[in-house]
């Protein structure tokens, strides 16, 4: 029996959806934590935090360096932009905001806590 995609937890979806290709992202670590998990069923849960975690700091990454090229370009849209983005990022990988999201600590439990 197959089972349905991981949620990604909600409020990184309402944090992030002017950037669907972040939440897609976001949802193909969940997909290959759970992979994982089904060959080595040892602690899912904490592993898929642990994806999530690495993932956001992707995130930020990427946005310290649009940061950066636009500084270089010296253009002060983009440079808002860019310093919007990096405090969005920043913002969501706190776990206190997306920790405690109930379908993806039920999903994960399913499948072996």
């Amino acid at each position: 029996m197959s089972l349905p995609a991981p949620p990604v937890p909600a409020k990184l979806r309402e944090m992030l959806t002017d950037y669907p290709g972040h939440i897609e992202r976001l949802q193909e670590v969940l997909n290959r934590s759970v992979e994982r998990s089904r060959k080595v069923p040892l602690m899912p849960f904490d592993d898929a935090i642990s994806d999530l975690e690495g993932r956001l700091g992707t995130f930020i990454s990427e946005a310290r360096a649009e940061l950066v090229s636009a500084q270089i370009s010296a253009d002060s849209e983009a440079i808002t932009r860019a310093v919007e983005k990096e405090r969005l990022m920043f913002s969501a990988s706190f776990k206190r905001h997306w920790l405690d999201d109930e379908p993806l600590y039920n999903y994960f439990m399913a499948i072996g806590g």
